[in-house]
């Protein structure tokens, strides 16, 4: 029986776009059935592959199986399970990651507080092929995994992390959904949907808190391919991209509040331990991890730089529109 009394009902959205990730889906399904806090439903949403939804509806008997109705990509599949949800509280999972069996159960009693919007968890990569050793875990956020200098204890965020997120439903039709100008498609690995959302949802709500709660824990797998240095790089590169879009519609200062800090607190301090570990022999790896660290560094700058200068209008703005007004407050 859950030690949290008076759990909210939660829908739990999964989205997928491919079979070759099928027997991930089935083992993350898998994983939401044996939570200690059951859901009320579990929707998975297919974008756009009829083949990977005709097997799913002759498969799986016991979750609501639905095509993505909006716009191509994650984040009009996430938005079409949101349409079909019943429940106060919709959480997200990938289909490539599993959850722990009190994921429901530790993300839930967050919303004991009313003015909780939303609450994410603590995503660990669960890699293929193991870690690389010029892959610094500061850098995780590249494969979509907590990365370290995220909060060690429940604490308010600016945004949570898709793989492992959950939002009030009145919260997601109020702001409107999911911007789907932003997000993964397919395989381009675009994003910061995410935090443009949970942005906006504080911003509407004067007092309100989003919360990243470490103890509600998925895995999150990692393919080989996304530890090679060319994938980091190229996920840094649209990383930029994805921040610049973003600032365009929030400001400037909003979308890159958190990045500031994690900049000047979290990245000097993995360059200083990868040297330092290498100085002493302790890791024949550090320097090439610091090395690593800064060229990540340089390449989302140079990615937010180019995605500044795209001409157009930001995207998820009224034509004329640049940015927040002042008077939007920042959340951290």
């Amino acid at each position: 029986m859950s030690r949290y009394f008076d759990v909210p009902d939660v829908s739990v959205v999964i989205c997928s776009y491919t079979e070759d990730r099928w027997d991930m889906l089935m083992a993350a399904v898998d994983s939401v059935r044996t939570q200690t806090v059951p859901p009320r439903q579990t929707i998975v949403v297919v974008d756009y592959n009829s083949d990977l939804y005709k097997r799913l509806i002759f498969t799986v008997s016991d979750v609501v199986i639905l095509e993505n109705t909006g716009a191509k990509g994650l984040s009009g599949a996430r938005n079409t399970g949101v349409g079909a949800a019943t429940t106060g509280i919709v959480a997200f999972l990938d289909d490539d990651a599993q959850a722990a069996p009190d994921w429901l159960e530790r993300m839930t009693a967050m919303y004991d507080d009313p003015d909780v919007l939303a609450v994410g968890g603590r995503v660990d990569p669960d890699w293929e092929a193991g870690r690389p050793g010029y892959f610094a875990p500061e850098l995780d956020w590249i494969v979509g995994c907590s990365h370290r200098g995220l909060p060690k204890v429940a604490a308010e965020v600016r945004n949570v992390i898709g793989a492992n997120m959950s939002f009030r439903s009145e919260v997601l039709t109020g702001v409107g959904g999911f911007n789907t100008a932003l997000g993964r498609q397919d395989t381009l690995p675009l994003g910061c949907e995410e935090t443009e959302i949970c942005i906006r949802a504080v911003i509407g709500s004067p007092g309100s808190r989003i919360v990243y709660e470490p103890e509600a824990v998925v895995r999150h797998f990692v393919p080989a391919t996304r530890g090679s240095l060319k994938y980091m790089l190229s996920r840094a590169w649209s990383e930029g991209i994805s921040k610049a879009q973003v600032s365009k519609v929030v400001g400037h200062k909003r979308a890159l509040g958190p990045e500031r800090r994690y900049v000047r607190r979290v990245l000097p301090r993995a360059v200083f331990l990868g040297v330092k570990d290498w100085l002493v022999g302790k890791d024949k790896d550090g320097l090439r991890r610091a090395a690593t660290v800064v060229a990540v560094l340089a390449v989302t700058t140079c990615g937010y730089v180019q995605g500044r200068r795209f001409p157009g209008e930001p995207v998820g703005a009224e034509p004329g529109q640049d940015a927040a007004p002042a008077s939007w407050r920042e959340v951290s």
